[in-house]
């Protein structure tokens, strides 16, 4: 049988107890040590009647006084007089160094260790009304420069970002890639985004809108799906629905995202949303401008009001009750939204006015609808869509969205050729389509060799669409690979005499200016849009639902038509005019694009000007 402990035994575990409590312990400790040494110094001048030569005996709280003074500064030893006292007062001074030495360190060491606890980003975020990023990736700085743009009207905007990454990197990330913030505030933790302890951390019981974005790992829907179960389901989650903004990139997860996300979660389907907006921008010239200045927070975006002043009204008359601001839409009493809703219906007492606008502050309906002139007035020309020849350069994971969806778009007859240097991209490219309008054909090539895209006749297509080669390569090499393509394809033009429409992705946004001198028509910044989109849904809670009837084939979509088509050349008129003239064919103007590049969405209507032969309105239509 074991050896019961004794009483010395006893005292070491619990004075190693105490110890292994930290610097709190610790400096308790060294106060006691100090507190012994003054009183027994003390007790030893009163009980010996030790005094400074010439002066009387002390009394118990003189000696104190005077021992404690010399515990505290060493050099007060120096003025003592009488080596009797002066012999107590040097151990007392010397028992002072020690413990005030020891002192010093312990204070070091401690603090040193509160500032090693809080750069791992453990400490709980106390704010209200913040805006909480979950997971990192690239798209993180794009959104946190929408949502300080977002943020300038808000009294005390805060960003709370919580991922798996180190505090302090993600802070220096931050200040060096992030655009100004102004007056918004970011706040970084360290954290499992999945774990519901965590999820404490950033308090979202009390957040305006939460953001998950896709984490770089092998399975990234499946952790964004288990950061909105953990929000939804948290036991101790507040009353109120959350306004959830998550992105997915497999559409395939989308449904059983949703389902567990219910009416809080709304999904923003990256892959899908960049291949829409790149074969819409690919068919015409301009409108991926029009796309991000829709999704930005700089400038017009769209906002979801209740308009008291439209009930009764029909919304072809609410299309000039606003000077500053385009109706486009509906959102009813129960939640649904209805893009271009016929031009006479009837807009009732529950129904949210869908609009353009530049800030919410500037949504004001005119105390009489303006009539608008209807002189010089043209009646649109009928066209009929023929078959196009499209040729796709490069291949990712979302050229199979892309070739789905100019499937639905272009007319029956239809050509696509797709060049890659990809081995198995024959059958992905068949598979991905499974009928449709388009024929397609598939040539491997290098496609940043000038000889193999001469041979390719680029001059005998309508359209040119480059993909980034993102699954294979880093983002800054996978455009690089695409500036070298632009590049020789602009050659190609310049040698040949030819006009060729092009349009490209770029992975990062800084790589933009530099695709520039390729003089290609459009850019489509995947990444830039991403970040967009989820900014904005943490704001809008129906903005996921605008655009994807927006970008549906089978819905009204933006389109660019001739301005000719609706008003006489070279006559001045307001934007009045041309938004009267466009919805008598039942279409709602926008904006308008000029010959220059110059485009403008939600102009001021009162705004006149006279219009050319190469000019375009932007407008819902649709054909």
């Amino acid at each position: 049988m074991r050896k019961a402990a004794g009483l010395k035994e006893r005292l070491r575990y619990e004075f190693d107890k105490s110890m292994a409590a930290g610097a709190v312990a610790l400096v308790g400790w060294l106060a006691l040590i100090s507190v012994v040494v003054i009183v027994l110094a003390a007790v030893v001048l009163v009980g010996t009647g030790i005094a400074p030569e010439g002066a009387e005996n002390l009394g118990y709280i003189e000696a104190i006084w005077e021992a404690a003074m010399r515990t505290l500064d060493a050099g007060t030893i120096g003025g003592d007089i009488g080596w009797s006292f002066r012999l107590v007062m040097l151990v007392v001074t010397v028992a002072g160094i020690f413990v005030f030495s020891t002192l010093i360190g312990v204070l070091s060491s401690g603090i040193e260790s509160k500032l090693d606890e809080l750069r791992k980003g453990r400490s709980r975020v106390i704010e209200q009304d913040h805006t909480i990023i979950l997971n990192w990736s690239p798209s993180v700085f794009d959104i946190l420069g929408e949502l300080a743009i977002a943020n300038e009207s808000v009294k005390r905007p805060r960003v709370v970002i919580m991922a798996d990454k180190d505090k302090v990197e993600m802070e220096d990330e931050i200040a060096a890639k992030a655009p100004p913030m102004g007056r918004t505030k970011v706040i970084c933790r360290s954290g499992d985004p999945n774990d519901l302890q965590d999820l404490q951390i950033v308090t979202p019981q009390t957040c305006r809108s939460v953001i998950i974005l896709s984490p770089d790992s092998d399975n990234p829907d499946a952790q964004v799906i288990k950061s909105i179960v953990a929000l939804v389901n948290d036991p101790d989650r507040r009353a109120e629905p959350y306004r959830i903004a998550a992105e997915i990139r497999d559409g395939k997860n989308a449904d059983i995202a949703q389902a567990v996300g219910r009416r809080e979660a709304q999904l923003v389907l990256a892959d899908d949303l960049i291949s829409r907006i790149m074969v819409h921008s690919s068919r015409e010239t301009g409108l991926s401008a029009v796309y991000s200045e829709l999704l930005d927070f700089d400038g017009s975006e769209i906002y979801v009001s209740p308009q008291p002043a439209l009930t009764g009204q029909t919304f072809g008359q609410a299309l000039l009750a606003y000077e500053a601001c385009v109706p486009i839409g509906l959102c009813d009493a129960a939640g649904r939204v209805h893009i271009h809703p016929p031009m006479d219906r009837v807009i009732g007492a529950g129904d949210q006015a869908i609009l353009i606008a530049e800030d919410d502050s500037t949504i004001r309906a005119l105390p009489v609808a303006k009539l608008a002139a209807t002189d010089g007035i043209a009646t649109p020309v009928e066209r009929v869509q023929g078959p196009e020849r499209t040729l796709m350069l490069g291949w990712n994971r979302r050229g199979p969205m892309v070739v789905r969806d100019l499937a639905t778009h272009v007319a029956p007859g239809s050509e696509l050729t797709i060049a890659a240097d990809i081995e198995t991209l024959g059958d992905a490219a068949r598979d991905a389509l499974g009928g449709g309008n388009l024929a397609i054909t598939v040539k491997h090539c290098e496609t940043t060799q000038v000889s193999a895209l001469e041979a390719l006749d680029v001059g005998a297509y309508d359209h040119v669409l480059v993909l980034g080669c993102s699954d294979d390569l880093p983002a800054q090499t996978a455009d690089t690979h695409t500036l070298v393509t632009l590049l020789h394809l602009r050659r190609i033009a310049d040698a040949q005499g030819l006009e060729i429409n092009v349009v490209s992705e770029m992975i990062d946004v800084r790589n933009r200016k530099l695709a520039e001198v390729t003089r290609a028509d459009d850019f489509v910044v995947s990444n830039k849009l991403v970040s967009l989109m989820l900014a904005q849904a943490s704001e809008n809670p129906h903005i996921a639902a605008i655009f994807e009837q927006l970008l549906d084939a089978d819905g009204s979509e933006i389109h660019m038509k001739p301005a000719s088509d609706f008003i006489e050349l070279g006559r001045t008129v307001d934007f009045y005019t041309m938004t009267h003239s466009a919805r008598l064919v039942g279409y709602v103007a926008i904006g308008y694009a000029l010959a220059d590049g110059t485009v403008c969405v939600n102009p001021t209507k009162s705004e006149a000007r006279a219009y050319g032969p190469e000019d375009r309105l932007v407008v819902l239509s649709r054909d």
